[in-house]
This record gives structure tokens, sequence and C-alpha cells, in this order.
């Protein structure tokens, strides 16, 4: 049976990622717990057993893998099992919405990312002139420390990452404002390797569900809930993003 899991996502106050880990390890206890280097290559071993990548990644690079479904999340912004970005700038700065923006620096996480990149890219209409250049910083948390430095004008954090980040890491938000937020979008996916059976897969979807009802596991990650999807979920994000 596939048996490898983690939660890289999300993973911005440790112990809480351990704590869900160990849960899921309570149901499947053969399942190793991976914090990995390299996360397309997990997200494509033949030996996983759950992990949470992001949707771009999913419908673009990830064929193979199948969904099991979503938690859902209690952050501002957060609807059912969907999600958004907020649109972050330096407090400072006299820019108020997106549009005041143009010709200006924007750092984003990566480009392969639906949250950081491509929300913001849906945003501005697909106009790829719409920034003078983009910084790419690698995570949430560098984009929003090149704000604070100046290295970047705006950057679109997703409302879980920046709700956890003004929970656990409120410094990283000192100095920044918010001035708009991106469309809804399904939540982040959690997968399954190909290999997993029918029966593995049903197991992992109650689990979840049980899990996000337990209050010490679920609520430091701001988890309120958990909902079975399909890969025909994520469909939307790649009609969104202009290349279907």
């Amino acid at each position: 049976m596939s048996a490898n899991i983690a939660f890289p996502m999300y993973d911005i106050q440790p112990a809480a990622t351990d704590a869900l880990a160990k849960a899921v390890q309570r149901y499947f206890p053969g399942a190793r717990f991976q914090r990995p280097a390299d996360l397309l290559s997990h997200w494509r071993d033949d030996d996983l057993l759950l992990s949470q990548t992001c949707g771009y990644p999913l419908v673009t690079l990830l064929p193979d893998v199948q969904v099991v479904g979503q938690f859902h999340y209690t952050a501002p912004g957060c609807e059912a099992g969907n999600y958004r970005s907020t649109l972050m700038a330096r407090r400072e700065d006299a820019g108020q919405s997106l549009a005041d923006f143009r010709g200006r620096i924007a750092a984003a996480n990566s480009p392969d990312s639906q949250s950081g990149y491509h929300a913001l890219r849906n945003s501005t209409g697909h106009d790829d002139a719409h920034f003078r250049s983009i910084v790419w910083s690698g995570s949430h948390r560098h984009s929003l420390a090149l704000l604070q430095n100046g290295t970047a004008d705006l950057a679109a954090i997703d409302c879980v990452s920046l709700a956890l980040f003004e929970h656990y890491i409120p410094q990283a938000l000192t100095g920044l404002k918010a001035i708009g937020e991106t469309a809804l979008t399904p939540g982040l996916p959690l997968i399954t390797s190909k290999h997993t059976s029918a029966e593995t897969l049903a197991a992992l979807r109650e689990v979840l569900g049980k899990l996000a009802g337990e209050k010490a596991i679920a609520e430091p990650l701001l988890i309120g809930g958990f909902s079975a999807a399909s890969r025909r979920d994520y469909d939307v994000i790649l009609k969104a993003s202009s290349y279907a």
C-alpha cells in the first residue's frame, strides 16, 4: 500500500502539521511522514498515500494523481472548499487598488502557483504588461519580505497563509496592508497516488472528514471541514488561466 504522507503547503506552524500527520498515522500506522524538499517528485511518488498540492500544478503537472478532496478553512476569504488571495502592499504606498500598481513590481512565490501568480495574473485580465517585472520569491513568506524591504510593490497571498501568518508570525505582516482580493478558486487539493486502491481512497476521505472535526487537530491549522473532490472540480483553474 502507498505509504508516504506530507502536508507541505501550510506548514507555517510545524507543531500543528506534526499533530495532523500523527493523527493520520493513527488510522494508517504504516504511513511515513515526510517534509520533502522536491515537491514535484514527492507528488509523483508511486508510494504517495496523502499530500496536499496546489491547484495549478494539479491540472498542469500531475495528470496521474487521484484527488482525495479539500479541507475547508476558516480563514477570512474562504468559502466552503474554495479560497482566494489577498493583494498585499506596503501600508505607506499610495496605491489603493490593483490598477494603481500598473508599471510597478510584483512578487510571486513561483510560476506554477495558483494563489501567488495565476490568481494575480487572472486579476489583470492576463495582461502580462501590467507589471514592470515579477520577482520570484520562492514562498509567500518571502514575497511579503520583498514588500517590506521595498524590492517589490504588490503580492498575492492566499487567504489561509495570510491568516496563519497573522496568528503565528505577525511580524511577517508588519507595515503591510490589503488593497484587494482575487476571485474564489477551488482550495488546495489533497492527493494520493494513482496506485492507491478505491478502498484506501474511500478510507482516506472518511479519516480526513473525522480529523477535520477534531478541534485539537483542526483548529490550529484553521481547518473547519473536509469534502471529497475530483479532478473535474479543478478544470476551472485551467480555463481561468487561459491555457485550456
